[in-house]
């Protein structure tokens, strides 16, 4: 690679150190050049390896000709004087020069490039982070393990496969983080592949190490002994599988003493086996009380559309309540929900201008944080996989010019609201249910729709995360798609049953706070794991000050 070049991929790559690369599929792009440059790299070595063992194939033959003929007549050869005079200048010199060609080292090029953008490449949290994005793409969308390793996903159009050591590498990396369940999944699938013949470095002695562990921690105690039995029968010296064989047979024998006793008590005249599980296990609950819920509006069931609420929705034209900018070209409004009202506008952003944005936002993207409830402070989470940047109106026009059209379309005042949020989502990207607003002690006495978990969810003791700001309470969400997703990706609401979809050049609203500025527990959504596909949004917060005559209060609590 010519100096320039390698002088501005290194730029690149310096500003990118430690970028969680999984965490934004944008900026993962740019690893596609970083390798196709260490190809290129790679091949000009190869040629210059080629190069050099031709040199050394041709002098091997010449020198074949001549030993040969030499040595069916040494003394014959060495009669004639320019011979013998050849012999000594070979062995004193021209040996020495093929000694240097052969020592020559063409590899300096490529291992220079190849260690310097080593330490910008992705590490082993992105591998690790990579893997997990499947597994939880594999739990959201209810896929097996056997469609997601032969790349059978809907919208795709570069199919991969995943071979006997990628299944392997996400089975090792669901042990090492104690998730025995996917451990199970992923192992299983690596030695169906084994068993069917694929060509691997990875043994089944290896996998069934793996996968017998992992099933006796479910408690399977009959599988993990047939595992462990099928793994000393392919190495009889493995002494961990031997000592655990002994363990197993040690913890069943117990297992039919304790069930002998409980059949004597219940004077039951023969001790039945206890069953064979068949293998299939029950995924583990976590922390998320909606988990259920949440998922299934992501593959789009469970949505609480019915004919009654379908009749309430209307698309209509949108002029900002007779705003001047929008009276000769008004936008397109439809209802996406009734209540809370959810509305999306049509044709808010040109293609010109997403890609605009994208092209400011991209260097300076970093990874999403979200507010600690109980510190209030801004940290990294398992639970949101995106990157984000902020863009402020002096970075280029058309970021105030999509400020000016989203408080024409609101009738809000950008004045107040918060910068320009442009996110892109990584592999498997999501955020999982949140609000947007702050969340103030809760007032048991307050009547409201919809699911009271959400209410349940709220910390009395969180701090006021937008107090420090002066401008009050985020009132109000409008999130811009500016890419299509192929699969996945949906803007979901667990609490009433919503799920809307993204449509490039489209935005959705919805108010979070109600006219008292109670915050409306309901808007509680998430946004789901992109299965296929490259997520953009930006969205802008509206808050509370600067729009009390915008919109002024209700009469009620919940109005």
């Amino acid at each position: 690679m010519k100096p320039c070049l390698q002088l501005v991929f290194l730029v690149f790559l310096i500003c990118h150190t430690e970028a969680e690369f999984f965490t934004s599929i944008g900026q993962m792009t740019d690893l596609i050049y970083a390798e196709k440059d260490l190809v290129q790299s790679l091949k000009e070595y190869i040629r210059a390896e080629e190069a050099k063992l031709s040199q050394i194939k041709s002098w091997a033959e010449k020198m074949d000709v001549l030993t040969s003929k030499s040595t069916s007549d040494p003394e014959g050869y060495l009669a004639h004087p320019v011979n013998a005079y050849k012999l000594v200048k070979r062995l004193n010199t021209d040996w020495l020069e093929l000694e240097n060609l052969v020592l020559q080292d063409t590899t300096n090029g490529f291992i220079a490039n190849l260690t310097i953008q080593r330490q910008f490449f992705p590490t082993e949290e992105d591998e690790t982070g990579a893997a997990k994005a499947l597994m939880r793409l594999q739990d959201t969308y209810k896929l097996d393990p056997e469609t997601l390793s032969r790349g059978n996903l809907p919208g795709t159009k570069y199919k991969s496969s995943l071979t006997v050591s990628d299944c392997f590498g996400m089975g090792k990396t669901a042990y090492n983080d104690g998730d025995y369940y996917h451990t199970v999944l992923w192992m299983e699938q690596a030695l169906k592949q084994h068993d069917e013949g694929e060509d691997t470095t990875v043994s089944k002695v290896e996998i069934l190490d793996y996968l017998s562990y992992a099933v006796f921690q479910f408690g399977d105690l009959h599988r993990a002994m047939e595992l462990t039995r099928r793994l000393i029968s392919l190495d009889s010296t493995h002494e961990r599988a031997g000592s655990n064989l002994r363990y197993f047979e040690k913890l069943l024998e117990k297992e039919r003493e304790e069930k002998s006793r409980e059949n004597s008590l219940n004077k039951t005249t023969a001790a039945t086996e206890p069953v064979v599980q068949s293998g299939t296990y029950e995924r583990p609950l976590d922390y998320l009380p909606e988990r259920d819920i949440y998922e299934a509006l992501c593959r789009g069931e469970g949505v609480k559309m019915t004919p009654r609420r379908q009749k309430r929705l209307f698309c209509r034209y949108h002029n900002g309540n007779r705003n001047p900018h929008l009276l000769i070209a008004p936008f397109k409004e439809e209802d996406e929900w009734d209540s809370p009202h959810i509305v999306r506008y049509y044709d808010v952003m040109s293609d010109e201008e997403i890609e605009k944005i994208k092209q400011l936002a991209k260097p300076r993207l970093a990874r999403a944080t979200v507010r600690d409830p109980k510190t209030g402070v801004l940290t990294v989470a398992s639970y949101r996989v995106s990157k984000s940047s902020w863009l402020e109106e002096d970075d280029d026009p058309v970021v105030g010019k999509v400020n000016q059209r989203m408080q024409q379309i609101t009738g809000l005042t950008v004045k107040t609201a918060e910068l320009l949020q442009v996110a892109n989502y990584g592999m498997g990207g999501q955020y999982e249910p949140h609000f947007d607003f702050s969340r103030r002690p809760f007032d048991s006495t307050l009547k409201s729709e919809g699911n009271r978990l959400a209410t349940f969810l709220n910390y009395k003791d969180e701090p006021d995360a937008f107090k420090r700001l002066g401008t009050g309470n985020r009132v109000a969400t409008f999130l811009n798609y500016m890419s299509d997703v192929e699969a996945g990706g949906a803007t979901v609401f667990p609490d009433f049953g919503a799920a809307i979809w993204p449509k490039k050049g489209t935005a959705v609203f919805w108010y979070n706070l109600f006219r008292s500025g109670e915050g409306d527990y309901r808007t509680r959504h998430a946004a789901c794991p992109v299965l296929v596909g490259c997520k953009w949004v930006s969205n802008k917060w509206f808050h509370e000050r600067g729009n009390e005559f915008l919109r002024p209060c209700g009469r009620t609590e919940v109005d």
